[in-house]
């Protein structure tokens, strides 16, 4: 059964950088909120043509004109930049400011005219909560606090601008009273709506995360290392380094299950999952895509990639593994074929089977052993 997630869990996920599943699905979030601004936009142009053409004040019509084409300007840069996939990291947070600090424009521009137009219009208003749940598509969680802190901070400060500047009471036929009461409900929504969509964010990230874990070692699973390695070949090209791929596969796990029963072999298992982990660095990474299969991503070459597994693979020998119930220690060994890109490919599916060629060998060759040489 799950344990309720405490406040400080809670707080860890959202403010922490989502899973790379996430940031992928976020990707494709970012481009569809641009389309969607974009078509907005073209909506807003719309509306200072259709005012103008019973309205007496050109000014007024100018100026709405010449708003509506900024915007619709915008939207095309934010599309075409949304279209450059996960290449803008701070696209999301440009973008959530840009639709929070125009709606607050457009509300400053209202209070200009009649004091109480920008604070009563619930219409423009709620863009606010438009700009906050439009945050989920993105799936960051911290993007949502900051678009929903933007929003609630700017529309405050709004308010206490008007009410500090224009003549009390604050008020129009058409648009009724401005009260302390009622902006305060305002930002009441405001927060609860970011509270809301902060929850959704971290469901998902939630979700994910689990989707993309190995339940039994809690390391990365196969969905996700599919999902990385592409990233991580991207920028080994960028910055022209090489990334290793270990592919490693347990001697004899089928003799080791037989001798201490499927529990055991669980905690074995485990057991070599901590012990390559111990070998990682920054932004390296250990997945587990089988029974007792283990992959190893490590930013170095191949040579030097070799020289740490084949030292785990000695020291993990010098580790027995102990079984239950005072029996005998179990040693573990393990045999591994290596790939390096570029060298040996150029995809994700390339180095895997040239890592697994190499691991085939080195079972044929007696196992417990690493090659990273075809022979």
């Amino acid at each position: 059964m799950q344990e309720p997630a405490s406040l400080k869990r809670v707080l860890a996920t959202l403010f922490g950088r989502p899973d790379e599943v996430m940031l992928e699905l976020g990707a494709g979030g970012e481009l569809l909120v641009a389309k969607l601004r974009a078509l907005l936009s073209l909506l807003v142009l719309g509306l200072p043509l259709a005012a103008g053409l019973g309205a007496q004040d050109t000014t007024r019509t100018l100026v709405g004109l010449g708003a509506a084409v900024f915007v619709n300007l915008m939207a095309q840069v934010w599309l075409a930049l949304a279209r450059n996939h996960r290449r803008h990291h701070w696209l999301p947070y440009a973008t959530g400011a840009y639709d929070v600090t125009v709606t607050t424009g457009m509300l400053a521009l209202l209070a200009l005219e009649q004091p109480a137009a920008g604070l009563n219009s619930m219409v423009v208003w709620c863009f606010y909560l438009f700009a906050i749940a439009l945050t989920a598509l993105r799936n960051d969680g911290r993007l949502t606090l900051f678009v929903g802190s933007l929003a609630i901070v700017q529309y405050a400060v709004l308010v206490a601008s008007v009410l500090a500047l224009a003549p009390h009471p604050v008020l129009s036929i058409d648009h009724g009273a401005v009260t302390l009461r009622a902006q305060g409900s305002r930002l009441l929504l405001l927060l609860m709506m970011t509270l809301l969509t902060s929850t959704i964010v971290y469901r998902m990230q939630r979700l994910i995360e689990m989707s993309g874990r190995d339940g039994l070692t809690g390391v990365p699973n196969r969905a996700w290392l599919l999902q990385r390695l592409p990233r991580m070949f991207e920028a080994a090209r960028r910055d022209g380094r090489t990334v290793s791929i270990g592919l490693v596969d347990i001697d004899h796990f089928k003799r080791v299950y037989a001798e201490i029963g499927q529990l055991g072999g669980d905690r074995a298992i485990r057991h070599v999952a901590e012990h390559l982990r111990g070998m990682l660095g920054e932004d390296e990474h250990l997945a587990r895509i089988g029974g007792q299969e283990f992959v190893l991503v490590l930013l170095c070459p191949i040579g030097s990639a070799w020289e740490r597994i084949d030292r785990y693979r000695r020291t993990l020998a010098e580790r027995p593994f102990p079984s239950e119930r005072g029996g005998d220690a179990v040693v573990l060994a393990f045999s591994a074929g290596l790939a390096a890109f570029p060298q040996d490919g150029g995809t994700a599916s390339a180095l895997l089977g040239s890592a697994d060629r190499r691991l085939q060998e080195a079972k044929r060759s007696g196992r417990n052993r690493v090659i990273a040489r075809d022979t």
